[in-house]
């Protein structure tokens, strides 16, 4: 099972020196993906924790590719009606490509209705939305030449496209999952509940003719107690997890570097 970890792109640790020495830190303890969030326009009585401050995931993501050389680097999530499809799928595919093909494209359809007030979109319709964007990234990612609203253009550059995982709860994400993507990217803190979503995205998958996508569930640890994280690993293990994405608490570079030395005993990384 791969480990990740997340890094705060928010509040005061995404001060670029504290932002790029953690990313650096999680990469030279050897963990496989470093995950960012996505908030885009925070109401003043909702920023306990961030302040309202939030990096822009892609940008934000770039930034840590020319800081790193090897770990993965994923959105967790991308929340997609927030972007338009073309915009976004270029802006996909320049990340992967200058990252060396080390995206990994958590993509969610959003929940905060203060942020598609502020959009000026229909929350109602995030699913659709989102459903629209999956299949057009899809396209663009299958073909040099790709047609939007009838007019067709040349689609580069066209790396590999990155794994796309969606977020959020079943039965929805599930299916959407099935459909347009290459695997199911939850938040879990029951990983009996877990175990049994993930034999129902088994089992779609197989009714649906497609091979079963990789599951990475987000979640936390108490990594003061280890032998309570190294059982609760072992639970999303059995459960049918293929990536592990420890949650970090910190308050700066110092406190990070702490964390992650403590994950990498629980897991065995060093």
């Amino acid at each position: 099972m791969h480990i990740g970890v997340t890094l705060r792109n928010m509040g005061p640790q995404s001060d670029a020196r504290i932002f790029k020495s953690c990313a650096a830190a999680a990469e030279a303890a050897g963990f496989e993906s470093l995950w960012i969030t996505d908030h885009i326009a925070i109401p003043p009585d909702d920023a306990v924790g961030s302040g309202g401050r939030y990096l822009d995931p892609l940008v934000s993501l770039a930034v840590i590719a020319g800081a790193t050389q090897r770990i993965k680097l994923g959105t967790g999530v991308l929340i997609l009606p927030y972007r338009g499809a073309l915009p976004v799928a270029k802006q996909i595919a320049t990340l992967q490509e200058l990252s060396g093909e080390r995206l990994l494209l958590g993509v969610g359809i959003g929940w905060m209705d203060a942020e598609f007030t502020a959009l000026g979109l229909d929350r109602h319709r995030r699913g659709q939305m989102s459903d629209d964007i999956l299949e057009f990234i899809n396209r663009c990612f299958a073909n040099d030449v790709v047609e939007a609203n009838g007019q067709p253009f040349l689609f580069k550059p066209r790396p590999a496209k990155p794994p796309i995982l969606v977020g959020g709860r079943a039965p929805h994400a599930l299916e959407r999952a099935v459909r347009f993507a290459d695997g199911w990217l939850p938040m879990s803190n029951d990983p009996q509940a877990l175990a049994g979503e993930i034999r129902t995205y088994r089992e779609l998958c197989k009714a649906a003719g497609k091979p079963v996508g990789q599951v990475s569930v987000m979640t936390g640890l108490k990594l003061n107690d280890r032998s309570a994280s190294q059982a609760r690993i072992e639970t999303y293990r059995d459960a049918g997890a293929n990536r592990l994405i420890c949650s970090i608490g910190y308050e700066d570079a110092a406190g990070y570097q702490t964390q992650i030395e403590m994950l990498a005993e629980v897991t065995a990384l060093s």
